[in-house]
């Protein structure tokens, strides 16, 4: 007999190899997120560029998180502005714009709409809204500032978001469009209720954009028999080979250049405030080129706080009107797509060392402004606010300092604008 050989046990085929896994993205539009979202855009950045995601709102929409995507994309001419081109039903629509403004007939405005009526509305308007009209309002911006700071400068103590920063661009605003001094109280509480509701219910805003609608339509009937020398009269007087605003488009573009202008202005000296707090070093850098009467360093430090944490988190809705890729990803027909213009500015490919606040940065294009034909029309006059708020804050109350803990500062929910709700300071009282 032969000896049997025992029997070798034949192990089990090798499974294959798993692929290494993402690490699990961060969790986006929490109240965590709102407080600090620079560390989820790093991660989109790098492992998911152009992000597709469900908004608060339900809404689905691509998050363009790159510096050379978002830079493409604010110019690309198959993103439109016009909401039509959205791809959901209609009642998504209403969740993609200002709240109400469809309601109270407030379309028709350059956030809007695309070339060719974009190109006719901006030259019209530009006419109107000019760097020379700007330039004159400089001391008019100062005066407002002084008077502001007067009011709390006494107390040693001050909220700077209700008390400065928030009152400050609605009542220049008002004062370039030609609202009269009894009716701006009237915009200060409309124009609250927008900031105050921006994460919540739309309904108060809409109550608010209805109501700024209907006054704005009344005073430009008043404007019409009675022209001054004010934003509206140049709206209604801007011409161009015979073409003139329609009363709606005026009504509209005075709503967009409130709306817009006002909380835009508001977050750029909130934040910008809060920046330098958390930044000392910068801030002493800014207060000794001050004191010595130079310019330079506030204007290049302005620009570098809309890059480092600027007022618009995210650039107004656009929506693809043909399929095309951006980014690796292919966008459909009708998607909605937001450039988030505070993880693009951040970006270590395009700005070195993009976590460090440095006022003297001087290669900073960054997109607080936006890109191409939407750049921000208003960009002359909140460049004009931010500058002289910030100069005169650090050298009237030179030692400023924040009057809470950081961490019981709250942000406002919402998805377009960052800001902070409130910014309590203290300081040595000023005597009059």
């Amino acid at each position: 007999m032969h000896e049997q050989t025992p029997e070798v046990p034949v192990p089990p085929p090798a499974e294959p190899a798993a692929e290494p896994s993402a690490p699990p993205g961060p969790t986006l539009f929490d109240w965590e997120f709102a407080t600090d979202p620079y560390p989820a855009y790093a991660w989109l950045r790098e492992h998911a560029p152009v992000h597709r995601t469900k908004l608060p709102s339900g809404v689905d929409a691509w998050l363009v998180t790159r510096y050379a995507d978002a830079r493409q994309a604010l110019a690309d001419q198959r993103l439109s502005k016009n909401p039509a081109h959205h791809a959901e039903p209609a009642h998504a629509k209403g969740k993609t714009g200002i709240p109400g403004e469809r309601k109270a007939e407030l379309m028709t405005h350059l956030l809007n709409i695309d070339p060719p009526d974009h190109t006719r509305l901006r030259r019209l308007v530009s006419k109107a809204f000019t760097p020379r009209r700007v330039a004159e309002f400089t001391p008019r911006v100062q005066e407002l500032t002084d008077q502001l700071i007067d009011r709390f400068a006494e107390k040693g103590e001050a909220d700077l978001i209700h008390e400065f920063a928030f009152p400050l661009p609605i009542y220049a605003i008002c004062e370039m469009l030609g609202v009269p001094r009894e009716d701006q109280d009237d915009f200060r509480d409309w124009a609250g209720m927008m900031i105050r509701h921006g994460g919540g219910p739309r309904g108060g805003v809409a109550r608010s954009v209805k109501q700024m609608r209907t006054y704005l339509g009344e005073l430009i009937h008043r404007k019409r028999d009675d022209p001054g020398d004010d934003l509206i009269s140049d709206l209604i007087r801007a011409s161009d080979h015979g073409d003139h605003l329609t009363e709606a488009e005026a009504t509209a573009m005075a709503f967009i250049l409130l709306f817009a202008g006002f909380e835009t202005t508001v977050n750029l000296i909130g934040n910008g405030v809060h920046s330098l707090f958390m930044n000392p070093e910068q801030r002493e850098r800014l207060q000794r080129s001050l004191a010595a009467g130079e310019s330079g360093l506030l204007a290049t430090g302005v620009e570098e706080l809309l890059r480092y944490d600027g007022p618009v988190e995210l650039a107004t809705w656009r929506f693809a009107t043909e399929p095309f890729v951006l980014g690796g990803q292919d966008i459909a027909a009708g998607d909605p797509v937001l450039v988030v213009l505070a993880a693009a500015d951040r970006d270590p490919e395009r700005f070195a060392d993009p976590d460090t606040l440095d006022l003297s940065r001087t290669d900073n294009q960054h997109l607080g402004y936006g890109h191409g034909i939407h750049y921000c029309l208003g960009a002359p006059l909140a460049r004009l606010e931010g500058q002289t708020a910030l100069a005169t804050l650090l050298t009237r109350l030179p030692d400023l300092e924040l009057a809470v803990p950081t961490g019981e500062l709250r942000w406002r929910g919402g998805l377009i604008m960052r800001g902070l709700r409130t910014l309590p300071v203290r300081f040595t009282p000023q005597i009059a």
